[in-house]
């Protein structure tokens, strides 16, 4: 997993609600990914049912999955162990989130109105073109 928690905390923002607040998000992320550690997958045991229920979410918005393993104990029983685990799909989805964003937010911050004077002739600015305007002189 090489997710970040910007990356995620983006990707949550764009699954969820675009106006939803960013600490929001990041809070989200930041519960979620303190659960794995330096893993790539983290066992369902080690959830209270709240962070459970906080991984459903996350399964819903196409992010994690869940996977499970059977293993046999030594008195003979079967055991199954489930694991969460973001998808192979998510960081890709992220990093498309988060460039989205920083798209997003350049078109926010540029002004359209920025260049509007660049195309006039410096010679129709009074105070450019050198001539006196007077501006000085004394009206009586």
């Amino acid at each position: 997993m090489g997710l970040t928690l910007a990356q995620l905390t983006q990707a949550i923002r764009t699954k969820v609600d675009m106006d939803m607040e960013t600490v929001v998000a990041e809070n989200i992320a930041e519960h979620a990914l303190g659960f794995f550690g330096f893993s790539n997958r983290i066992i369902d045991n080690a959830l209270e049912p709240t962070d459970r229920n906080l991984f459903y979410q996350l399964q819903d918005y196409d992010l994690l999955t869940t996977e499970s393993e059977e293993t046999t104990l030594w008195d003979g029983r079967e055991w199954r162990i489930h694991y969460w685990k973001f998808k192979a799909s998510a960081e890709a989805f992220a990093l498309a989130a988060a460039e989205a964003a920083k798209n997003q937010q350049s078109l926010i911050d540029e002004d359209p109105y920025a260049g509007v004077y660049d195309d006039v002739p410096t010679e129709l600015w009074r105070e450019r073109s050198g001539i006196d305007d007077d501006y000085e002189e004394p009206l009586f």
